[in-house]
């Protein structure tokens, strides 16, 4: 996928300014990619035991190499993504654009930044450094505050 697609591309209104963007983090992907490959290592070699194979040990490099090939082929893709944060609306990537009033509840899930709206709908703002910072911004910018 380019990259322009993983950035936003919603037009601006002329009272609308870009406060700040936010991008995924380098070193939280792979540090969660890392936590998800020792997890399912982990449960490979559960279930391969729980069967009763003698060769637990191929769960850990079923598991290993599932997460590690996964993680590597979506590097890029993942690395690229930026949301917007405007004074009127959080942009995203694929025509995303959600109205600061439209944003019912932020939730922190690990180092994703989860957005609901009114409607019900969710968004990923993902592999976030500090979601608890990307959390504040967000209120900041609703309140009209400074971000």
């Amino acid at each position: 996928m380019s990259e322009h697609r993983m950035t936003p591309n919603s037009p601006l209104a002329d009272d609308e300014e870009v406060l700040t963007s936010f991008r995924a983090d380098r070193a939280t992907y792979i540090r969660t990619n890392t936590w998800m490959a020792a997890i399912a290592m982990a449960v490979g070699m559960a279930v391969l035991w729980l069967m009763g194979n003698a060769h637990i040990w191929t769960g850990a490099v079923g598991g290993l190499l599932a997460v590690g090939i996964r993680a590597l082929y979506m590097m890029s893709e993942e690395l690229s993504v930026r949301w917007d944060l405007t004074n009127l609306r959080l942009l995203g990537p694929m025509d995303r654009a959600i109205r600061l009033g439209e944003i019912k509840d932020l939730n922190k899930l690990g180092s994703v930044v989860q957005v609901v709206t009114s409607a019900g709908d969710k968004h990923l703002v993902k592999y976030q450094g500090d979601p608890n910072d990307t959390i504040r911004k967000i209120n900041a910018a609703k309140l009209g505050g400074a971000v």
